[in-house]
Parts: structure tokens; sequence; C-alpha cells
């Protein structure tokens, strides 16, 4: 199995070093990196367009790019590989990517680019910054991939998981629970400072707490110690008001009246 493995937090990140430690001891298995030169998070699926990448190898033998994550997997996929990988593998990400933060993320945006090029992909975070017990959620996320990295669903169609890991030692972390999204409240306020120059400088806050953490949710399972697994989709089509809009817009637009 050929894996490309990518993340947010840059190549010389240890959530990427342990993921990669582990996943190249499986049996039969090959590991191909290329990741951001420095910390993407919260890019989403956002690519370059209008400035020029390079790649590199840094020392830790890593190839990175100077951009996203989504263009570090574009461009591996688009022309730097001479080979079209098994797996996309993302993470591990220093921190959870919960509920709403999927919509942000760095690390699922990467694995969300192999997907889009019908690629089966896997994001994995931590669901604590600071890499507390790193090689134990190395080790669930290799032994994840091991299992259903080939799996392939009716159809031979992609599949899009998103994994976040307790920062627990091995012995306490329990069984993989698939479960649903939950939710976040808002974002804490906006943080402001002043610069050197008298100016106002802000930083966006913290993201909110918990809105839906009941059971069936990543929230829910992760704090009773459970690795969770969610299946992800790309298509944001609101299908259950698709008969609302289209009745309505029929409405307003018999309506007639000025624009």
């Amino acid at each position: 199995m050929n894996i490309l493995l990518c993340n947010d937090d840059g190549y010389q990140a240890p959530g990427l070093a342990a993921l990669h430690r582990a996943l190249r001891a499986l049996p039969g298995v090959q590991v191909e990196v290329v990741a951001p030169e420095h910390n993407n998070s919260a890019k989403s699926n956002a690519l370059t367009l209008n400035a020029p990448l390079y790649v590199h190898q840094g020392a830790n033998g890593f190839r990175y790019v100077n951009g996203t994550p989504a263009d570090c997997v574009h461009i591996a996929l688009t022309g730097l590989l001479d080979y079209r990988p098994d797996l996309v593998v993302s993470g591990i990400n220093n921190g959870a990517n919960m509920g709403d933060d999927t919509i942000y993320s760095g690390t699922v945006g990467a694995a969300m680019e192999g997907y889009l090029f019908g690629i089966p992909a896997i994001a994995f975070s931590q669901i604590e910054k600071g890499w507390h017990h790193i090689d134990a959620a190395a080790e669930v996320a290799a032994r994840l991939v091991g299992r259903i990295g080939r799996h392939q669903l009716d159809g031979g169609r992609p599949w899009l998981l998103n994994v976040n890991i307790p920062n627990l030692p091995a012995e306490q972390l329990k069984a993989p629970k698939i479960c649903r999204l939950g939710r976040r409240h808002a974002a804490e306020k906006v943080i402001t400072m002043q610069s050197p120059r008298g100016e106002t400088m802000y930083w966006i806050g913290s993201a909110g707490a918990a809105a839906d953490a009941t059971e069936g949710t990543d929230f829910h399972a992760t704090a009773a110690g459970h690795v969770a697994i969610t299946p992800l989709k790309v298509d944001l089509t609101d299908r259950d008001a698709l008969v609302y809009w289209s009745q309505g817009l029929q409405a307003m637009l018999a309506g007639g009246g000025g624009g």
C-alpha cells in the first residue's frame, strides 16, 4: 500500500514524525511525505493560485511546500509523484478537529483533497494540544490504517474519515466508535492589541465550547476515552430544504415586483 502523508502543522511537527514512524512499521507499506513548510492550521481547503509554489526536502527527509495542506496534496497528485497513492493520510494534528472544526481544519482539508481526487483518505487529530502521548496516538492511527486502509465501499467509491484520538496512554484508550459530528458554540471574542505603531491588531479568538456533545457525537466519545471516527462527505446541499426553496422561489418570481 502506497500512502501519501501530509499535515497542517508543518513538516517538522512531532505529530507528523510519529505517524510516519508508525506507518512505516506496517508490513508492505510505503510512505511518502509532502507537507507544508510552516504551520497552516485553519486553512481548510485553500489552494494558492496567485503565487508560485516550491518543493524542497528537509533534513528529516520529508518534502515540504511553501503552501497550504491542500496545495501539498494537490501538487503531489497532479505531477510531483509518478504514481497514484492508495491512501491519503493527514496528521496527526496538534488539537481536536471535531464538530464545526472540520469546516476550518487544514488537516481535514488535506485529506479531503485526496478524497476529491478519488482516493480514500483519513485525517487524524489528538483532542488536546501539546503532543502528550503522541506515540500512543500514532500506534492507534497506524493500526486503523492497517485494518481499513484498503477497504472499498460498494462500487469502489472513495471514502473520507475524520479520526480524533484522546491524549491518553495506549492502555487507557478505549475502542473506536463511529460518531456523527457534534456542534460548537460560536467562537470566543476577538482579541485586540496595540501594535508598536499604535494600530489595533486583531487575533481570532479561541473556538467555542461544545454546544452538542450528546451521546453519538465525536465530543461525547472522546470525552469517554474512545477514539472517534466520523465518515465525512463533501456535498453541502441542504437536501431537506430543496423543496422549500424551490416552491418559495417560484412564489417569489410569480409575485413580480422590482429588485
